[in-house]
């Protein structure tokens, strides 16, 4: 049997949706590993203002120069500034794919409602051994987005929660970042992507 029109033109949306899902995947992954490398070196960067903190200098040769131990202070602070301006450009970058993947989920969903009347429940049910419902692939967009959104928000709070002040923190940052990541490591977004894949349709 055939398919209505209203169907059709959902399944397309839908499969618009995938394929930005798929981009935008592509934009997060290499976000995150390029945040590697920058929390490595913030995290060895407090090791060594927290050794700095632990000299006296006084007691040191170095007495000789007074203003040194200020100067490599302030080294080390612009170092750690410079590395968080370049994480915050990457989380920003985690940012826009939630945003965009959100935007492009809230259209598809709107568009459902809008013809949820006309398509029905047993069409939007509807599955073969091919090609997933209707129902089931607005599932995966919704558990997609909550995905992009829950990774991003504990990313985005593990950040703000950096402090000079605690260096030990600062230290564990590349040990949070991988909880996180360990935490959320059924990536839910491949898992639907392979799904889709194999879809006749889509």
């Amino acid at each position: 049997m055939s398919e209505s029109p209203a169907v059709l033109v959902l399944r397309q949306s839908l499969q618009k949706c995938f394929h930005t899902v798929q981009q935008q995947q592509e934009v997060w992954q290499q976000a995150l590993t390029d945040c590697k490398p920058l929390l490595s070196s913030l995290s060895n960067l407090a090791e060594q203002m927290q050794a700095c903190q632990k000299v006296t200098f006084a007691h040191t040769p170095l007495r000789s120069f007074p203003d040194l131990e200020e100067q490599l202070k302030y080294k080390q602070r612009c170092a750690a500034e410079i590395l968080l301006e370049e994480l915050g450009g990457k989380v920003a970058d985690l940012q826009k794919v939630r945003d965009a993947v959100s935007g492009y989920v809230g259209t598809v969903f709107q568009l459902y409602e809008q013809n949820a009347d006309v398509l029905g429940f047993q069409a939007s049910v509807q599955r073969s051994a091919l090609n997933p419902s209707l129902a089931d692939m607005l599932e995966w967009l919704h558990d997609i987005e909550r995905y992009y959104r829950h990774v991003y928000l504990e990313i985005k709070l593990l950040l703000l929660q950096i402090r000079y002040e605690n260096l030990p923190d600062m230290q564990t940052l590349p040990q949070s970042w991988d909880r996180i990541l360990e935490h959320n490591s059924r990536n839910i977004v491949q898992d639907t992507l392979l799904k889709v894949s194999f879809s006749e349709t889509l």
